[in-house]
């Protein structure tokens, strides 16, 4: 695989994530509501899909409501599926 991940932005004006792989753009959305990042929305173009990039940029947004001091809604079916499979984002969950 000779994929080039662009380094995850947060453009929080936009309130979402984005990242670039092979000229193609990945984003996750979220809207922030009282203390909550509710992500709403997980983009990624079939050009790339199955290389991880979803998980990247849920990773980024999970670390960045932590360094926010933000409590987690994911919305987003991907999103929440992917934090009942890591263990360490569940008290951000709450």
């Amino acid at each position: 695989m000779n994929e080039r991940l662009s380094e995850i932005e947060h453009d929080r004006d936009a309130q979402c994530f984005r990242a670039g792989v092979d000229g193609h753009e990945a984003q996750l959305e979220y809207d922030r509501v009282d203390g909550w990042m509710v992500i709403t929305h997980t983009r990624v173009p079939d050009a790339i899909s199955g290389r991880g990039v979803a998980s990247r940029l849920t990773r980024r947004a999970f670390e960045a409501a932590r360094e926010e001091g933000l409590q987690v809604r994911p919305m987003c079916s991907y999103a929440a599926g992917w934090a009942e499979r890591h263990p360490e984002v569940r008290d951000l969950l709450q």
